[in-house]
């Protein structure tokens, strides 16, 4: 059973039952949950904290935690507390927290790629996967279950790619997910790679959720971004190969709107 906003019943409660399990252990007072957490259990913990519960299927978080500490709050939200097993975290909370989406749009992105450029670091050390492994992955999975032209074509333009992994990246960079506090300008919600800037500025493309995608916006926002210094080839060739394998439908994204995706796809493939 699910409910209105998509929060289903058992995966809440369980999440529910850690949540409050930890809040007790570490005499936390927890607020309601925020609704925009659909996969995991979201909630303030007092005035200046949130606390964060992921399930163990969503193995996209599983290094949240050590990417929020080796960023130790630089160009990202601070690392507070954590328990591994529990897949819990606490986590710095934004005051007073509103996103870029609500910005200028040329502003939203800029904000975007200063924040990337904070977080884009080089790292020796760490459990974090690699994106070209994980896309990889991901496309072998995609051509098993859908005959949408566009996954051979992401395919073989993922092949002829030949990815980096030169630092780490955010993995879900996006005006959602870049928040207001005390002045400044910082991510949440990681799914941290290794990767490359290009391949972590795509999800900018078809961003926010309140603002329909366009063939003059997307263009306008590679050009942006190609101008700061990126790839613009290999921010497209990222784009077409993310926007496939986020746009088409599959478990983990029942809640996208792959049209969205989709039409970044097309336009930059005529």
């Amino acid at each position: 059973m699910t409910t209105a906003d998509g929060w289903q019943w058992e995966p809440a409660r369980r999440l529910d039952r850690v949540a409050q399990e930890v809040a007790l252990e570490w005499e936390l007072r927890l607020g309601p949950r925020y609704e925009w957490a659909r996969h995991s259990f979201t909630a303030p913990a007092g005035d200046n904290a949130v606390l964060k519960v992921t399930p163990a299927e969503d193995d996209e978080a599983d290094h949240e935690g050590d990417a929020l500490a080796f960023w130790n709050g630089r160009g990202a939200v601070r690392l507070l507390r954590r328990d591994i097993g529990r897949r819990t975290l606490l986590i710095e909370r934004c005051i007073p927290g509103h996103d870029v989406s609500g910005l200028d749009d040329t502003e939203a992105v800029r904000i975007a790629l200063d924040t990337g450029r904070e977080l884009w670091r080089p790292i020796t050390r760490g459990p974090f996967k690699r994106a070209g492994d994980e896309m990889a992955r991901w496309l072998r999975g995609l051509e098993q279950r859908s005959l949408h032209p566009y996954v051979a074509i992401a395919a073989k333009r993922f092949a002829a790619m030949t990815p980096r992994h030169d630092v780490l990246i955010h993995g879900d960079l996006h005006h959602h997910n870049l928040l207001r506090h005390a002045g400044r300008w910082l991510a949440i919600d990681p799914k941290p790679l290794l990767g490359e800037p290009e391949y972590d500025v795509a999800t900018l493309l078809w961003n926010p959720l309140q603002v329909s995608p366009t063939r003059e916006l997307t263009e306008r926002r590679i050009a942006q971004l190609a101008a700061a210094g990126l790839d613009e080839q290999r921010i497209r060739d990222w784009a077409i190969v993310r926007g496939t394998q986020l746009g088409l439908p599959h478990e983990r994204n029942e809640h996208a709107a792959p049209d969205r995706q989709l039409s970044v796809v097309y336009w930059l493939l005529e």
